[in-house]
């Protein structure tokens, strides 16, 4: 199941921002939630604790639920390559993800939604499958009608976007120029403990 909790609160557990209000309220309380988050000890972490706690950073950062990431971990094990880097191609290539990259979203929960709703077309036809794989020279786009919205006005006003992909801000488009590299991914995560969290 996808997390549908507060975001402000397993950001400020996991120290990650998954949305700008969390990442806002972080930088006033750059600490674990609760009552003694500001004060509290916390213990040294087991080797398992902290695979752990990576695996549910990208999980959530993806938005992806525990069998759709160990089904990507088993996907990137069977193909030719380092595991660590194909697991998080696999991930950074979903649409939702796409779309969220491009600028078109304010996170990646929104972007799931916009897919969900219908807003978000690949190579003109459209998709409502979050998971999608998107392919290189594939284009995503948002719907013509839907590019008035605020949501997505306010979204591609102040976005920026990471080298693979191709945006255009005036036709609310994107094409996958390449598959990244692992160093060119923006993620909080040492993913290298996610592998070894799964291959245990």
């Amino acid at each position: 199941m996808n997390y549908n909790g507060p975001k402000v609160k397993i950001s400020r557990k996991l120290g990650i921002n998954l949305t700008p209000k969390a990442g806002k309220i972080a930088g006033k309380k750059p600490y674990p939630p609760g009552q003694h988050g500001n004060t509290k000890r916390r213990a040294k972490q087991s080797d398992y604790g902290k695979q752990l706690l990576e695996k549910q950073r990208i999980r959530l950062q993806y938005n992806i639920s525990e069998s759709q990431m160990s089904a990507y971990y088993t996907k990137a094990t069977k193909l030719t390559g380092n595991t660590a880097d194909l697991l998080v191609q696999l991930l950074e290539t979903r649409l939702d993800a796409v779309v969220y990259r491009a600028g078109f979203s304010r996170s990646t929960y929104a972007a799931r939604q916009y897919v969900v709703h219908g807003h978000v077309f690949v190579n003109g036809k459209r998709v409502n499958v979050p998971s999608y794989q998107v392919r290189v020279g594939d284009v995503v786009s948002i719907k013509e009608k839907s590019r008035s919205l605020d949501c997505f006005q306010e979204a591609i006003r102040n976005s920026g976007s990471p080298a693979y992909l191709e945006v255009s801000k005036a036709e609310f488009s994107a094409k996958l120029a390449y598959i990244p590299a692992r160093e060119e991914i923006p993620i909080q995560c040492e993913i290298s403990l996610v592998v070894e969290y799964y291959s245990r």
